[in-house]
């Protein structure tokens, strides 16, 4: 394989794509555990982190088409673990919100998250997280301006 140009640029998809692979798997195994899928545990915590969103944002801060939000939320609202309520300004939009139960399991669940992405990531040192985040985020938002 050419190690330069597009080889490289190849080489450099193959190892990031099985890096999220692998990160993925042992991250969904977690959440598994504790009765949650990937998109789940994102709603929630996004919710518990930022407060009541309106429904029609969190697809996009999460990275989620909308008709998928909606069964992802109605499957959280029938656990018990949010709750929807209609603005009263602007009737046509909904507000979602993490009840107190749903605050219990990512209180549970977080810190255990955490420290399991510290585990998987200990092979770097902090300085090489920096370098990564850094390179990830210049190499997003280049991406992103090809749009």
């Amino acid at each position: 394989m050419d190690k330069t140009g597009s080889g490289l640029s190849l080489k450099l998809f193959i190892v990031l794509s099985r890096a999220h692979k692998v990160i993925s798997e042992k991250t969904n195994r977690l959440l598994a555990d504790h009765g949650l899928n990937p998109t789940e545990f994102a709603v929630l915590e996004l919710l518990y982190h930022k407060g009541a969103q309106p429904i029609q944002k969190i697809g996009g801060k999460i990275l989620l088409a909308s008709g998928s939000m909606t069964y992802v939320i109605d499957k959280l609202e029938r656990r018990g673990y949010l709750v929807r309520n209609v603005f009263d300004a602007d009737r046509r939009v909904t507000f979602v919100d993490i009840t107190d139960e749903g605050k219990a399991l990512i209180a549970e669940i977080f810190p255990l998250h955490e420290q399991n992405l510290h585990e998987l990531m200990s092979a770097l040192d902090d300085e090489e997280k920096e370098t990564a985040i850094g390179l990830m985020k210049k190499l997003g938002l280049s991406i992103k301006d090809l749009s």
